[in-house]
């Protein structure tokens, strides 16, 4: 088998790894810090924008909309680029657009700017977890878990700081400045070091992997196969699931289950810390366990853990849903985008942009999904089927072949 050019890139050292590695961890959590920074300004724009509940409902959709677009585009680009060209040029543009969000001053303006900063988003998240996977082959074992450990501590670095923003007076785009300073000053340097993909147009291609480029750039960039449905499937119900608890864990507690204000942010502060645990420890489970084995038990506990919380219809009860519920799900998007960026005959990025796209829209439709559903039965009711999405993911990552991990005997 012809060797990749990661992998011959990657043969003279560990040093070689380490600072991809280190530039794919500090990328993760860059795109987590500033992601997160601006959820506690999003009162502030609104009143600055002067928009009601709904209009900042369908001004808010131009994130997610502007990042599902970015995500079909990387999946032209990244073959002919390569995920560090794409890396670095989209680092710029989401640190450069972030702050454009804070200076709208109308509801299209507002869509317009989210639009442009969740197009960054997208193509930055496509981009670097294709760098993820191209690390993740030159080392030979599983890292993805980590690097998606660092995004979430990244984000919850980046709530603390939008939280200490808002109580210092700072704006959103004062505050989005300070962070793309830093940011760009370290993640520029550190993306440079990053691998180039195998069968990319990366100038930085060694003269021993040719061949292995020129079959690579043959390959289409989409084509709908029954291993992208399976692995979008599965990230969807994961991130709908992530999007529900969100959305909906503080109301939960906060309404029909009278908590207090303090009590209500527990929800979804559970939901994450367990999240990134489980994710911190990703690699070395991964690596000791079969995907297929420790994958559908994580989430069968989870299912289980969140079903008892919600029946038990207390607030600590339903906090301890959430963590669980972190629990089963914190492996299942890591360990999707690793096997969608090993799935023969399609680029690494468009496998990964198009399960992906499938994820992000998941996490759209989650939360306006379970309002409907609370509207016409109840909030309890309606995260019921929570359990159930969980419950697909236990079958699917059981028995789909495409999810085993390649690194383990």
């Amino acid at each position: 088998m012809a060797e990749t050019a990661a992998a011959a890139l990657a043969r003279p050292g560990s040093g070689a790894i380490r600072w991809p590695r280190a530039a794919t961890v500090a990328v993760f959590l860059i795109h987590g810090l500033l992601f997160a920074s601006w959820s506690a300004h999003i009162p502030q724009v609104k009143a600055h924008v002067g928009v009601n509940d709904a209009g900042l409902g369908l001004a808010l959709l131009g994130a997610p909309v502007g990042s599902v677009s970015a995500m079909v585009v990387s999946a032209r680009l990244l073959p002919r680029l390569g995920s560090r060209r794409m890396v670095r040029a989209c680092l710029l543009g989401y640190c450069v657009a972030g702050p454009l969000v804070g200076l709208a001053g109308s509801p299209l303006a507002l869509f317009g700017a989210l639009y442009a900063w969740g197009a960054f988003q997208g193509a930055l998240d496509v981009s670097m977890n294709t760098q993820a996977v191209t690390v993740e082959r030159a080392a030979a074992r599983p890292l993805m878990s980590g690097f998606h450990a660092s995004w979430s501590i990244g984000a919850l670095a980046g709530a603390a700081i939008g939280v200490a923003g808002v109580a210092l007076g700072l704006s959103l785009t004062s505050q989005l400045l300070l962070l793309a300073v830093p940011a760009l000053a370290a993640g520029q340097p550190l993306a440079a070091r990053m691998l180039p993909d195998p069968g990319s147009r990366d100038p930085a291609l060694p003269e021993a992997a040719p061949a292995a480029a020129a079959r690579a750039t043959g390959r289409p960039a989409f084509r709908l196969s029954r291993p992208v449905v399976v692995l979008g499937a599965i990230a969807f119900a994961s991130m709908l699931c992530e999007g529900a608890s969100a959305d909906w864990a503080s109301v939960l507690l906060r309404g029909p289950l009278r908590a207090g204000a303090a009590v209500a942010g527990l929800g979804y502060t559970a939901f994450a810390l367990t999240m990134v645990l489980v994710r911190l420890s990703g690699n070395r489970v991964l690596a000791r366990f079969r995907v297929e084995s420790a994958l559908p038990l994580l989430a069968l506990v989870a299912g289980a853990g969140f079903s008892a919380g919600l029946a038990g219809g207390r607030p600590v009860t339903a906090v301890a849903g959430f963590a669980f519920l972190g629990v089963g799900l914190g492996l299942i998007v890591p360990t999707v985008n690793s096997a969608a960026g090993r799935l023969p005959g399609l680029s690494p990025g468009a496998a990964i942009a198009s399960v992906s796209a499938c994820g992000w829209a998941g996490f759209v439709v989650g939360p306006p999904l379970i309002g409907e559903l609370a509207s016409a039965t109840s909030l309890r009711t309606a995260l019921g089927v929570l359990p159930l999405l969980v419950a697909f993911i236990v079958v699917a990552t059981a028995l789909a072949p495409e999810i085993r991990n390649p690194y383990r005997p």
